[in-house]
Order: structure tokens, then C-alpha cells, then sequence
């Protein structure tokens, strides 16, 4: 039993961590910041299904299913997915081009893409995004939710939402701006004294709570949820997408499936690392990827746009309070029903109330340490963070964190390609050592080459690889490369303290390797199918 509670509430840890197990006072707390989330859902969810071109309903059922799903099985407790913006500027151009029905069928295969990711262990990868990408990542969110409010300070129907704010329309201006602005004001203020105050309810929550009962007590005339749209509906019912079932289907829609999974699945894994951060928790990148996938597959047979991780809204979770399941459980019930029962009232509430919210969020999710870091850093990691950030905000944040690996990359490998060098010495025999120091790899291979001298050198020489490590395929063919060279000058060469695996990679030059009991026994990243060459002399 305390197995199975543990499975669906979180591990263990996380309730030691507050004190106990689950009692009525944990409870309340997360149910109270799983309302929170739902009330910051609701805009959110009808702006993302303006930027896909769909019906706001589209939109807030992916809000309801994909967060229920992943709440239950997802990899971190405490996380909230729904629809985002990284994903509804992708699906704008298939909606706009091929219909609704088509966007449904590239969910479904969507889910099933990431299904197959999250089945095949691809989540792991994520520890390969350098804690720069991170900061670049985490800072160029917190700029496009802070731009994406500004949908909130244009009048109502005037503006088109985009991916990462508002294009075209009218601004506030005047009365309607200031009194705008201090309900923001005003919300951001009590969000931050109420915890100095008490705990028993989540500050965002307390400020929603108070700047709509201001507003509806004094009939105050600033844009409400239900200026952008009605959120009126039913239960989300099962349909099969109608799209012919051919090849001509399968071309349009698998593109934009594996672009949306991919996007899906580096938000949310991205995201899962920081809440893991934050609540001192790790793993679980597989079990997500499994999870969005699953949500996405069933969104996709229920009339929802699809979705991902959101770290908006998964901060206001964490910082509510929210640490286990029950939390997102209970932000999707909430978001349920407010569809099918509460729509009247939740249109009322003030959208200051909701960007004052936000804007707490922009705050508390901008990495500020990252602007003193810069000037400690290594200049590299600075420009990675940069650069990130700008392209985050720029594009989206799959192309940021993509650009973002491969210039880490680089750089590493740069870095590394420059570390190769060697000293030499000479034996009472009169052979000639080369201890060479450094990585060898298809980065620093040229460096290797140029630092002997075949044509000066005595007539044996050894090659010492202890203080080295033979990385790749490059690395053997320069060795290869060195030793051709030798045997061309009639010479001798003999290296030495290579790993095993290199033994038997290189077995055409059996009689140049000097066998050590202290060989490294590290593995190098090659084919061990691939077919050396002929190394000097045979075996």
C-alpha cells in the first residue's frame, strides 16, 4: 500500500522534506496550489490556441488532458504541462494549411514519437545540455512569458497573439492603462508579502483571489478572461481524426510530428531538471518522455492541440507550495471544471490579476546570478549563455538549445585539440621517448602528428600513451599516420600503454605495441567493426 501511495503522491523524500506524510494540511495545500495553477491555465491555454489557429476549447482541452496524464505518470511530481507557445508556432502553418483534423492526426503521432523516445532510454541525452544552455534557457523563458503578457495591456479584440506576444492592435493608454497597471501592481504586492503573513494559502493564489474581488466589488472596467474568449464547454468526447489513412497523409503530418515531439520532449525534460533542482530531486527523464507521449496520443483522439512541460506554470506550483501528484491532479480537475460548470465565474476574473501572477513568475524564474557570472566565467560560457537566451527569444527554444550543445561543443573541443602535447627523452640505449600528454581525437589528430620528427629522429623510437587517451576513429589514424611515416624512414617504433581495445583495433601492428601490466583500460568511441588499416609491420 505505502508502495502504491508512494508511487501516485511522490517518493518518500519529498514528504520528509516537509515534515511528515500526507495529512489534511498538505492536502489542502495542494489541492489550493493545483487551483493557482488552473487559474493561470485558463488565458494561457486560450492564447496558445489563438497562435495554433484552433478553437480556444482545442486549447484548453490539451490543458486538461495532457496535465492530468503527466501529472499521474510523468516523471516529476510537481511538474505542470498543458499547451504552449513553442508548440503552437509550429502547428500554425499545418492548420492553417491542411485543416484542424490534420492537426489532431500529428498529435497522435506526435505521442507516439515520444512514446518510442521515452521506451528507448533517449531522455538520458538531456545531461548532455552544458549548465550554460541551462542559464540561457531558463533566463530566455522568463523574457517570452514576460513578452507574452503583454497580450493583457492591448484592448481587447484588437490584437493578434504570436508566438511571443502581441502583433498589431491597440494599446491601453490613459485611465484604462494606469488602473491596469496598479491591479498588476497591486497583485505582485500581496503575492509577496502573504507568505511573511501566513502559509495557509498560496500567495498567488491570495492575489488572484483579492484583485478579482476588488474588481467585481467595485465593478471596476478592465479586460477579464472572458474578453478573450468563452471558455464555455462540455467534456472533451473521442475522435478519430479524419484524415485519409495514405502515404500523402503520413508525408504532411510526420515532419511537423517529429519537430513538435522534439520541442515536447527538450521542454519538458529541460524543465524537469529545474523542478528537480528545486525540490532536490533527479531521474526520471525516461518515465517523462513515456508520459508526455502518452498524453499527446490520447490529446490527439480527443479534440486537444497537443502540449508539454511548462515552467510558468510549474513554478507556480513549486512556489505554491505543490510537491507532490495531487497538485497537478487537481490543476486539471479545477481547469475541467471550469469548462463544463464554472465558466461563468472564472470569466470574471481580472486578467491583471493573472499577469501580476506572471510577471511574479518572470521574476523567480530568471536565473539573476547569471548576470554576475558572466564576468566569471569562462568568456565561452558567457556567449553560450547569451546567445541562448537571445536565440530562446528570437526563434524558439529548440533551435536555442540545439545552437546552444553544438557551440559548447565547439568550444570543448577546441579547448581539448589544444591540450595535446609532448615531452621528450632520450633511453642509455639511445632510443628516443615521446610522452605524449593531452586527448587524441579527430580534434587535436593534426596537432599529434606534428610533433614528431621522423626524419631526425634515432633509429627507435616509443611512443608513451600514459598521460594520453585514445578517443576516436581520427585518433587510430593518426597513429596509423605517425607509424606509416617511421617505416618509411626504416625506423622503429614501438607504442606504448595504449588501452587494450586499441590492441585489438590496431591487431595489424601487433608487433609495434609494447605490452604493460599498467595499460589504461578505458574504452574509446569507435566502430570496433571498422577494419584498421595495415599499421607497420605485420603481426
Amino acid at each position: 500500500m505505502e508502495r502504491a501511495l508512494t508511487a501516485f503522491f511522490g517518493d518518500r523524500p519529498s514528504f520528509d522534506n516537509l515534515g511528515g506524510g500526507l495529512t489534511p494540511a498538505r492536502l489542502r495545500v495542494e489541492v489550493l496550489s493545483g487551483l493557482t495553477v488552473a487559474l493561470a491555465l485558463v488565458p494561457e491555454a486560450v492564447a496558445f490556441a489563438f497562435v495554433a489557429g484552433v478553437h480556444p476549447l482545442v486549447g484548453l482541452y490539451a490543458a486538461f488532458i495532457v496535465g492530468l496524464i503527466t501529472a499521474l505518470i510523468g516523471g516529476r511530481p510537481g511538474m505542470i504541462s498543458g499547451a504552449t507557445g513553442a508548440l503552437a508556432v509550429v502547428m500554425v502553418s499545418l492548420v492553417a494549411t491542411h485543416g484542424v483534423e490534420y492537426l489532431f492526426a500529428t498529435v497522435v503521432l506526435m505521442g507516439l514519437i515520444q512514446i518510442a523516445a521515452g521506451v528507448f532510454r533517449f531522455g538520458k541525452f538531456i545531461r548532455l545540455v552544458p549548465h550554460p544552455v541551462m542559464l540561457g534557457f531558463v533566463n530566455g523563458l522568463a523574457i517570452v512569458i514576460f513578452l507574452a503578457q503583454l497580450t493583457q495591456f492591448k484592448v481587447p479584440g484588437t490584437a493578434e497573439v504570436s508566438g511571443h506576444g502581441m502583433t498589431g492592435g491597440e494599446w491601453l493608454f490613459g485611465g484604462p492603462l494606469a488602473l491596469m497597471l496598479a491591479l498588476v501592481a497591486l497583485t505582485m504586492a500581496i503575492i509577496w508579502v502573504v507568505p511573511k503573513v501566513t502559509k495557509a494559502i498560496p500567495a498567488p493564489l491570495a492575489g488572484i483571489g483579492i484583485v478579482a474581488a476588488i474588481v467585481i466589488l467595485f465593478g471596476l472596467d478592465v479586460p477579464r478572461v472572458g474578453d478573450m474568449a468563452s471558455i464555455e464547454g462540455g467534456l472533451p468526447s473521442f475522435h478519430i481524426p479524419m484524415v485519409p489513412l495514405n502515404l500523402e497523409t503520413l508525408e504532411i503530418i510526420l515532419p511537423y510530428a517529429f519537430i513538435l515531439a522534439a520541442i515536447g520532449l527538450i521542454e519538458s525534460l529541460l524543465t524537469l531538471n529545474l523542478v528537480g533542482e528545486m525540490t532536490n530531486k533527479r531521474g526520471g527523464a525516461s518515465q517523462e518522455c513515456v508520459a508526455q507521449g502518452v498524453a499527446n496520443t490520447v490529446t490527439g483522439f480527443f479534440g486537444g492541440m497537443g502540449g508539454c512541460a511548462m515552467i510558468g506554470q510549474s513554478m507556480i506550483n513549486v512556489k505554491s507550495g505543490g510537491r507532490t501528484r495531487i497538485a497537478g491532479v487537481a490543476a486539471a480537475l479545477f481547469l475541467l471544471a471550469f469548462i463544463v460548470v464554472a465558466s461563468p465565474v472564472i470569466e470574471m476574473i481580472p486578467l491583471a490579476a493573472l499577469v501580476g501572477v506572471m510577471f511574479m513568475v518572470v521574476i523567480g524564474t530568471f536565473a539573476w546570478n547569471s548576470i554576475k557570472v558572466l564576468r566569471k566565467v569562462p568568456l565561452t560560457d558567457a556567449f553560450v549563455i547569451l546567445l541562448v537566451t537571445g536565440v530562446t527569444v528570437a526563434y524558439d527554444l529548440a533551435i536555442a538549445v540545439f545552437v546552444g550543445v553544438v557551440v559548447s561543443a565547439l568550444a570543448y573541443a577546441w579547448n581539448n585539440a589544444t591540450r595535446i602535447n609532448a615531452s621528450t627523452y632520450e633511453t642509455p640505449e639511445g632510443a628516443k621517448v615521446y610522452k605524449v600528454r593531452g586527448p587524441l581525437f579527430f580534434g587535436s589528430s593534426d596537432g599529434f602528428t606534428e610533433l614528431f620528427d621522423p626524419a631526425e629522429d634515432p633509429s627507435l623510437v616509443i611512443v608513451d600513451f600514459a598521460e594520453s587517451r585514445v578517443v576516436d576513429q581520427s585518433a587510430l589514424t593518426a597513429i596509423e599516420a605517425v607509424a606509416a611515416k617511421y617505416e618509411a624512414a626504416g625506423k622503429a617504433l614501438q607504442l606504448r600503454h595504449l588501452s587494450r581495445d586499441c590492441h585489438r583495433l590496431l591487431t595489424k601492428a601487433g608487433s609495434l605495441i609494447v605490452d604493460s601490466d599498467d595499460d589504461p583500460d578505458y574504452q574509446i568511441a569507435v566502430d570496433y567493426g571498422v577494419r584498421i588499416g595495415q599499421l607497420g609491420s605485420a603481426h
